[in-house]
């Protein structure tokens, strides 16, 4: 996954594939989604980003081990 900031227009984009986008859906007035032709989610737009997704709070936690199998 990858979040890019873009300070100039205070949106956040969160990438979780590389998949072309097929459909962009509006979730509220700020966010967006990107999903794949399988209606899997490639990404995720927030725009007054600050606001809207606290983004100074931003943190990552990994809960319990990743399986190996």
């Amino acid at each position: 996954m990858k979040i890019k900031y873009f300070n100039d227009t205070d949106t956040a984009l969160l990438e979780f594939t590389g998949n072309v986008i097929k459909e962009t859906q509006e979730i509220s007035e700020n966010v967006y989604i990107d999903i794949d032709e399988k209606g899997n989610l490639v990404s995720i737009t927030i725009e007054h980003a600050k606001t809207t997704a606290h983004l100074p709070d931003i943190s990552y936690q990994q809960i319990g081990e990743e399986s190996t199998v």
